[in-house]
């Protein structure tokens, strides 16, 4: 490309030259011999007149007087009647300019002029001409190649954004070149570096979420599948195990589906009205195997309180606060229930040392954690209750009291 520019302007310029320098060398010719024709032809005509005003006073004529009249590089011929003709310098060689004058008395002067005097001043006008074509031609190389560079440099910085986008690179380089033109395209890339950015993050979102949210309804579903194992002898626990397995099932496809949901639109919510007593109980008669094992115990309270929610997205959350507290906490973990204003709070805590003073609030950001684990847990719980209108928020750091706050149903009056 940057080739082309060049060419073409080049092309462009020596049109120019041709067409404005041939023109200009016809115009400067011409000019430089009718300077030259009109020179001799006023010094036959003064030298005519001097001729005639001593003819006229009948004064001497001789060559020493004329020759003074005349410019040393010209040739002149005097010729008067019944007198012998005086010549003037040398005549020229080859193609001469020549006038001839005659006056009133028969005198007749011709004063002659070399023609390669013209040709000379012709040959220096058109050097100057051609060194003036030169320097244009010059200038109008360096002007293609800046221009070129202006331009070519832009396309190929553009080419590597698209490749570097292609390559799975999708930071945006805000890079602007002076070109309306290529600015509106570096405007289109990095505004689709944006959404591919933000796909490939909901993307990976979306991946890091479905781990997490899975890893405990199949955590608790093996359990319960050892369980089954282990009293294969016993048909009636064998049959209760295998109810409240299908049951987590049934939860573990319901997360699968509503991951897939919040996907596709992370608006779109099925908020009901529910007993949050119910998912309590759920969610500690799903526990409470793995808390019987670490030797702990969880306790809950019996409020028949009644929210507005989605309650899968609830027993997620209410998962990852026990999960949190098998893993991180200690002693007892206890479950309540309150009310404040329109919202139904569940609170969940245990005897543990709590949150480190240097996390605080930072507890539910992505990717932080305290005891080398991943992170997720807990902005997901947090996600998850927003999305149902609702919140989750870290209470008192020591001993830990993480609060659930949803919208309450208000009682029939």
């Amino acid at each position: 490309m940057r080739r082309r520019l060049i060419q073409s302007t080049l092309a462009v310029v020596l049109v120019v030259i041709a067409v404005f320098g041939v023109s200009l060398v016809i115009v400067e010719t011409r000019t430089i011999e009718n300077s030259a024709r009109e020179s001799v032809d006023s010094e036959a005509v003064r030298l005519i007149g001097i001729v005639e005003s001593r003819i006229i006073g009948d004064e001497r004529i001789s060559r020493e007087v004329l020759s003074q009249q005349i410019a040393p590089d010209r040739y002149a011929l005097v010729k008067i009647p019944g007198e012998s003709p005086i010549a003037i310098g040398t005549p020229p060689t080859g193609k001469v300019i020549s006038s001839q004058q005659k006056g009133e008395h028969g005198e007749t002067v011709v004063v002659q002029e070399s023609r390669s005097k013209v040709s000379q001043e012709i040959g220096r006008t058109l050097l100057i001409i051609l060194a003036v074509a030169l320097l244009a031609v010059l200038a109008a190389v360096v002007l293609a190649v800046r221009q070129a560079r202006r331009l070519g440099s832009p396309l190929t910085d553009l080419a590597e954004t698209a490749e570097r986008l292609g390559s799975g690179d999708p930071r945006p380089r805000h890079r602007r070149y002076g070109v309306p033109e290529l600015d509106r395209v570096a405007d289109v890339l990095d505004r689709s570096a944006e959404r591919i950015a933000r796909m490939l993050t909901a993307e990976r979102r979306l991946a890091a979420d479905a781990s997490h949210q899975l890893r405990t309804p199949l955590t608790a579903l093996s359990m319960r599948l050892e369980e089954i194992i282990a009293t294969a002898d016993d048909q009636e626990t064998v049959k209760e195990e295998a109810t409240i397995a299908l049951g987590q099932v049934e939860r573990l496809t319901d997360v699968v589906q509503r991951l897939l949901t919040n996907a596709r639109d992370p608006r779109t919510g099925s908020a009901v009205v529910f007993d949050i007593d119910d998912v309590i109980k759920q969610q500690v008669e799903e526990w409470r195997p793995a808390y019987r094992s670490a030797g702990r115990v969880i306790t809950s309270g019996s409020d028949r309180m009644r929210a507005v929610g989605t309650p899968g997205a609830v027993a997620q959350v209410l998962a990852t606060l026990l999960e949190n507290g098998l893993m991180h906490g200690a002693g007892t973990v206890a479950i309540s229930t309150r009310v404040t204003g329109n919202q139904v709070v569940v609170e969940v805590t245990d005897e543990g040392q709590g949150v480190p003073p240097e996390l605080g609030a930072r507890v539910f950001e992505r990717t932080v954690s305290g005891r080398n684990s991943t992170g997720i847990g807990l902005a997901v719980a947090r996600d998850l209750a927003e999305a149902d209108g609702g919140r989750l928020e870290l209470l008192q750091q020591r001993p830990p009291v993480f609060a659930l706050f949803l919208a309450r149903q208000e009682p029939p009056v």
